[in-house]
This record gives structure tokens, sequence and C-alpha cells, in this order.
């Protein structure tokens, strides 16, 4: 299990104490060969897929370390203790926490007065100085598109049913299927759709196309279903097809598409809500928050 990132900070102080100077790569390996974490472990990243857990707590652990005046950076990327440091380590607590931090005058100065609270996610209480601010920010994020999406299956699942033949439509021109022109989509008409509910033309004189059959179910879409869709892709003489459904599909459903000689996508309601999501289909922007972190090439002579 990878520590959390007050953890981190005792082990740090007597790393870089007991060395003159350590680059950032020198820290990841010491910490990594302290509290054993695993290959696997160091391949776990923050909700955004953009940083490696271990690593962003092991950063901020560094950050607030420099914010009590405990290390210091001599020059850019690499870490060396204080005299201040220096003096914690010749009687160390059992563990270095933010409550500890709070006690030197220049951490409360360099970080700004805070309260530790304790906040609710997912059903899980979570103490704000048990996560870095990374992570505090992408647990609220996740829980807040997490929210959307169910509102967004929801709402969805009330619509009218050739609206949602027109939604799936939409959403698959959004995520660029038939270019950039909006009529490369159609909703087949009722009494003539034998099993396909809409078409969208890959190429502007439509030589290759994509059938939908877009289901409105609160039932799993089970074997038989994909297997009436297929059969109205051979009798379209189709290669590729496209199965949404607001509700999910069977285990059954999953192995006959692996096995067949044209390509059906089964898109669930899950899915479904992350492709709008991500697409912006449905949806209007209601806050922007830009997120900044320091540009150390502008500092560097």
């Amino acid at each position: 299990m990878i520590p959390d990132f007050q953890s981190f900070m005792l082990p740090l102080l007597d790393f870089i104490g007991k060395n003159e100077e350590l680059p950032m790569k020198a820290l990841k390996e010491g910490m990594i060969k302290h509290f054993s974490i695993t290959k696997e472990e160091q391949e776990q990243k923050t909700p955004n897929g953009k940083q490696f857990i271990y690593y962003n707590r092991i950063a901020w652990a560094v950050s607030y370390l420099k914010m009590a005046e405990l290390v210091y950076y001599p020059q850019r990327g690499i870490y060396k203790i204080t005299e201040q440091g220096k003096n914690v380590l010749k009687n160390p607590p059992n563990k270095i926490t933010i409550t500890f931090l709070n006690t030197f005058e220049n951490f409360t100065k360099n970080r700004g007065p805070r309260k530790v609270k304790v906040v609710k996610i997912d059903d899980m209480e979570h103490e704000i100085s048990e996560k870095t601010p990374d992570e505090l920010f992408e647990l609220s994020y996740t829980k807040i598109i997490n929210n959307l999406k169910d509102q967004l299956i929801q709402k969805v699942k009330e619509c009218d049913p050739y609206f949602f033949e027109q939604l799936v439509l939409d959403l698959l021109l959004k995520m660029g299927y038939g270019g950039s022109d909006s009529e490369s989509g159609e909703i087949t008409p009722k009494s003539y759709d034998e099993g396909i509910d809409g078409i969208i033309k890959e190429d502007k004189l439509g030589l290759d196309k994509i059938y939908i059959q877009a289901k409105k179910w609160e039932k799993s879409v089970g074997r038989p279903e994909i297997q009436k869709f297929v059969g109205a892709l051979h009798g379209k003489r189709a290669k590729k097809g496209i199965f949404i459904t607001t509700s999910d599909f069977s285990k059954d459903a999953y192995e006959y598409v692996n096995n067949l000689d044209v390509a059906v996508i089964l898109i669930d309601g899950e899915k479904l809500s992350q492709y709008m999501v991500e697409n912006e289909l449905g949806i209007s922007l209601r806050y922007n928050y830009k997120i900044y972190s320091i540009d150390n090439d502008y500092f560097e002579e």
C-alpha cells in the first residue's frame, strides 16, 4: 500500500539528512526502497491518469518540508537539509505531520493558516491532511462527474425513444464519426428501419457506413437482440455496427460479438454517459478552473 504523503515526510527528511545533496530521482528510489513500494504500486496513477500516485505524494511531502524550512533547494532539482531540519532529526517525532509542521513559524507563514477538516466523498471520510491537494481536487472532481453521469443517464431514460435515437446520432457525430458534416448521419424511418435505427456515412460519397441500433431499455440486452442486429447488418452487407443501450449487456452478448466476422461495438449506459460528458453533449459549462504549477524554466538562469 502506498503511504499517504505525511508518512513520507520523516523518512524523506532523514534520507536527505544522511546525504549531502540529492536529486528527485534519488529521493524516489530511496522511498521506493524504504517503503517497499512494488512495481504494480509504482504504476498506479491519480484519477486523471497524468501522475503516478507515489511520486505525487513524495513531491508534496518535500514541498511541505520546504515550507517548514526543514529542507531547501540549493539549485533546481536538488534537495538539501537545513540546520532546522537537522535539529528535528536529533529528537524526531514518531511521524512528521501537518500538525507537527504547524509548530514552525515559517511553515504557517509560508503556507498560510488552514484548518484540518473532514470531508465525505463516496460515503468515505477523508481527512484533508491525509490527502495531497492534487488528490483532494481529483476526488472532488470525480465525485462531481459521477453525479453528473448519473443525472445524465436518468435524463436520457426519461426522453422519448425517437429522441434517444437522435441523441445517439448526435453523440457519434460529435465523437468524429461522419467527419465534420452534420448531414452525414440520418435516422431510419420507422416503417423501413429493418432493425437499423440510424446510419452514419464515414465518407462524403457514403461508400462506407456505420449502422446503429439504439435501445432505451431497463433490462440487460442479451445475445438474441444482438443476433437480430447482426442479421440486419448482414441484410445491408454492412461491416460495421454500433449497438447502444441505456442499460447494460449480458455476458453472452459480449462473448457473441467477440467472435463475429463483422465489427460490432457495444455501448452500455455507463459508457454512454461517459462519452456524453467527454464530448459535452446535453451538458453545459458551469465553472471553469485553471490549475497552475511553477514554471521552473522561467526561473532558471
